[in-house]
């Protein structure tokens, strides 16, 4: 069975782009990471095509959902894993976009989808968007971490090289697979306050797509979720207004986060040439 549907190309052909993937599940809390792609795809995407979701998903346990139209016919929404190219003017790549739910099911299968979606566009480079529970404030920019199993690119980029072993998610899957076809990716994840987590969160989306372009030298617009993110800001604060516990206890996170964090990071323009030239190299060889 064919499981990756086509609806359309590239108006023209794709240069050398990255594809960007999120998958909500357990690796975007605070639907971070597929929010950093929802605020991609605001800028005038282009669909090319999509994971049929039939053969992936327990639709016992998430349920599809009808909707009904402005002309009356009722409509399906299926749990969808959906691609979109964003050209990017003036650049020397563009990206591809996907954006979709981890399956239940098949996940090698799921796997095997990508890599042939990365065949298909000559995409370059993989960058898997994640976000995790972990003890920072929400005061603070959220913490974004990053690897890849490439030794090279972890230097280029100053990211470390994966040492977690335990139960994973299909992005582990996904990267694994990635490596063995030869294609470089490189994972970056958000740190989510633990005790905000269950709400949307445009503060860490921001955080990922800022990182996203302080390592590519692309643009993501990261700035346009600013507003969004001082509002979120603020209805954690009000919700905390006059529990002195969790003050306190916010107090404690930012001293220690401050002191994670003295150290200044790279320099943007510096990581960005240096991916360009790895990116330049890997496309020769």
């Amino acid at each position: 069975m064919d499981t990756l549907v086509w609806h359309d190309q590239p108006p023209r052909p794709l240069r050398s782009p990255i594809l960007v993937a999120a998958f909500e599940g357990l690796f975007d809390v605070g639907g971070a990471a597929t929010g950093a792609i929802e605020a991609l795809r605001l800028h005038d995407p282009i669909a090319l095509g999509a994971i049929d979701p039939d053969p992936f998903f327990d639709f016992s346990e998430r349920r599809p959902e009808a909707r009904i139209t402005e002309t009356g016919k009722r409509v399906i929404d299926w749990p969808e894993n959906r691609v979109d190219c964003l050209l990017l003017p003036g650049q020397d790549r563009d990206l591809v976009l996907m954006q979709g739910v981890e399956p239940h099911l098949l996940w090698r299968t799921f796997a095997d989808d990508i890599v042939e979606i990365v065949d298909h566009l000559d995409v370059a480079m993989v960058v898997t968007l994640g976000a995790m529970i972990a003890e920072v404030p929400h005061t603070r920019p959220p913490t974004i971490t990053g690897s890849t199993a490439d030794a090279e690119l972890a230097e280029v980029l100053r990211l470390d090289q994966p040492t977690y072993e335990g139960p994973t998610g299909v992005i582990g899957v996904v990267l694994e697979r990635l490596e063995s076809a030869g294609v470089p990716a490189v994972s970056l994840r958000a740190g989510v306050p633990h005790y905000v987590s269950g709400s949307p969160n445009p503060k860490a989306s921001r955080a990922l797509l800022e990182r996203f372009e302080r390592v590519t030298g692309l643009p993501t617009r990261w700035s346009s979720l600013d507003d969004e993110s001082r509002a979120w800001e603020l209805r954690v604060n009000e919700a905390m207004d006059g529990d002195d516990d969790i003050t306190q206890y916010v107090r404690r996170l930012e001293q220690r986060f401050d002191a994670r964090t003295a150290a200044s990071l790279p320099n943007a323009d510096d990581l960005a040439a240096e991916f360009q030239r790895f990116l330049r190299q890997h496309g020769d060889d």
